[in-house]
């Protein structure tokens, strides 16, 4: 694998399960910025800053959607409506030589949200925003043989807000589910693995399974663990620009404790997610990722995006 190759594979091996989505777990965007994070043999800090827009606004059952037009009201569901969720992460990844990284990324989330809960006719409205859970990984790598294989390590630590309420509506004044806060108030384990290699002649591919585990529960309340696995690709032919391809499976378990949604959690959710990345100018890039889904499945009833969107800026020191 070429020296490019290897700053151009990115932060997929750092930060591949990136926000947590509100209520429904199946926004989640899996690519992060995959092209941005140099992976390399000599010491080297990225500072990157990220924005993910993931739009729920498609209620689902199972595989399939539901006709929220055939609805009626009460409802012994809640019936959400939608979940925007905009998040803006910034980054700092620094390389010690050949084998040691460490990665910390500090998100801000604007997430409005409105819904119809169990027994309303009218509409509740939240808006969560604030600074959300830091995530410090690091991650240990060999570059012998073909490619770079390397595993992941780290803790999301509770550090968002978990206290704020419904704006407007039947439930005005009360505290807005934990799903909704902009911090779950537990701590995770973060642990994976993953490889790089040569595909083909200027084509170049990744390989990486990670989880996400709870390690302890906050106020009843225990989000779900998560898994993910990704395959992706990068056309390195090209001078300047760097064009990617990935699909990526996400598989999560119902959250738990008395104050969770121990029905509406949890599923499992098959992404594509074609994007790229660009040089702006000496030691600055830029990229672009968009993801779609190709199959989905949830527990209960979720909001689902139709499409979600990421863009970001790298500079390397």
């Amino acid at each position: 694998m070429t020296y490019f190759a290897r700053s151009a594979a990115v932060a997929l091996l750092a930060s591949i399960s990136a926000p947590a989505v509100a209520c429904s777990t199946c926004g989640c965007n899996l690519t992060a910025d995959w092209l941005n994070q140099g992976i390399t043999a000599d010491n080297q800090t990225t500072i990157s800053i990220r924005y993910d827009y993931v739009p729920q606004t498609e209620l689902r059952s199972g595989t399939g959607i539901v006709d929220q037009s055939k609805l009626t009201f009460p409802n012994a569901n809640e019936i959400e409506r939608h979940t925007y969720n905009n998040y803006v992460t910034a980054a700092i990844d620094h390389s010690f030589g050949h084998n040691w990284a460490i990665n910390v990324q500090v998100p801000y989330l604007d997430r409005p949200h409105k819904t119809v809960s169990p027994g309303d006719t009218d509409p509740s409205y939240s808006e969560t925003n604030g600074l959300g859970d830091v995530r410090v990984s690091g991650r240990y790598q060999e570059f012998g043989g073909p490619g770079v294989t390397g595993i992941q390590f780290g803790l999301k630590l509770p550090t968002g807000g978990i206290s704020q309420n419904f704006k407007a509506g039947p439930s005005a004044g009360q505290l807005a589910d934990p799903t909704l806060q902009v911090g779950q108030g537990t701590t995770n384990a973060i642990v994976g693995f993953y490889h790089l290699g040569t595909l083909a002649r200027n084509f170049d591919y990744v390989v990486q399974v990670q989880g996400d585990i709870a390690l302890n529960a906050h106020a009843q309340y225990r989000p779900g663990n998560a898994a993910t696995v990704s395959i992706g690709t990068h056309f390195l032919g090209w001078q300047g620009i760097t064009p990617q391809l990935m699909f990526n499976l996400r598989l999560a378990s119902r959250d738990s404790g008395a104050n969770a949604d121990t029905i509406s959690t949890g599923g499992e959710q098959l992404y594509i997610a074609p994007g790229f990345s660009f040089k702006l100018v000496k030691r600055v890039s830029a990229f672009a990722i968009v993801q779609l889904p190709l199959y989905e499945r949830v527990n209960g009833l979720q909001l689902s995006p139709h499409a979600t969107a990421s863009l970001g800026l790298a500079y390397r020191l």
